[in-house]
């Protein structure tokens, strides 16, 4: 005990770790009958980082549930720092993040590709404008991503390919997710650099207007991230034979 909390012994610790590992074998075995027996059931945990968390998986997920309608499926959505811990701590069976962090345990497959896109606001002196050039984002305010996403590595990545950093740049502001940044980009907090997937539907109404960079290449790809070290259920091996299948 730990004054009024506890605290398994050495020997508890060793313990913990059979006792889940038997029941993920439990759960494997009771999916892997339902799959001979022509049936696909259970609950599998998937994560994602933000964008196709929010903008992707989920009607995926969908398509996924109207082919195989008594499975569940829960979708943990973080940074890409944190959908890779998931991976590796056992906690999610596989997910789809915005870049690689490398680790020997963990296995990426390509599966579609993504763009950055410039975002101002129906109010910016550049709604309706086309293309704005390097100098010209530099002399704005720009809302970023914060540390750990992988919009963020994607634009340091960019970045870093015509000598540039984020310190060359006007940041007024990190924010936690893509709500946040649009909703910061619609009130005139600044400028912001992230997925055209995820201003879309605000770019095709008007609420938000995209901008082309010149020579800058904002070009991405979402990853399926599995463990190497770790089994995997037959309902996680069936949804992401889905996903490479939708991806295709």
């Amino acid at each position: 005990r730990l004054g009024r909390g506890a605290a398994p012994t050495k020997a508890g610790q060793l313990l913990l770790g059979y006792a889940r590992r038997i029941l993920e074998l439990h759960r494997e075995a009771r999916q892997a009958l339902d799959q001979f027996q022509g049936r696909m059931s259970g609950e599998l945990v998937v994560a994602a980082s933000t964008i196709p968390g929010e903008y992707v998986l989920p009607a995926l997920i969908g398509r996924f549930k109207e082919k195989y309608p008594d499975i569940a499926i829960s979708l943990l959505i973080g940074d890409t720092q944190r959908v890779v811990e998931w991976v590796l701590e056992g906690r999610a069976e596989l997910a789809v993040a915005g870049a690689q962090i490398d680790h020997r345990a963990l296995e990426y497959r390509e599966l579609m590709p993504d763009e950055l896109v410039l975002v101002v606001s129906a109010a910016h002196p550049w709604h309706g404008k086309k293309t704005a050039t390097l100098e010209e984002v530099r002399a704005e305010p720009l809302i970023v991503r914060e540390r750990g996403s992988g919009s963020r590595h994607a634009l340091e990545k960019a970045l870093a390919e015509v000598g540039l950093d984020l310190s060359d740049f006007r940041v007024v502001g990190e924010m936690g997710s893509t709500q946040a940044i649009k909703q910061g980009v619609k009130a005139g907090v600044g400028i912001s650099l992230i997925s055209k997937r995820a201003v879309a539907e605000e770019c095709q109404h008007g609420t938000l207007h995209c901008v082309k960079v010149k020579d800058l290449r904002f070009s991405r790809a979402f990853y399926l991230v599995t463990s190497t070290t770790r089994s995997r259920s037959p309902l996680a091996e069936a949804f992401r034979a889905f996903l490479i299948s939708e991806s295709a």
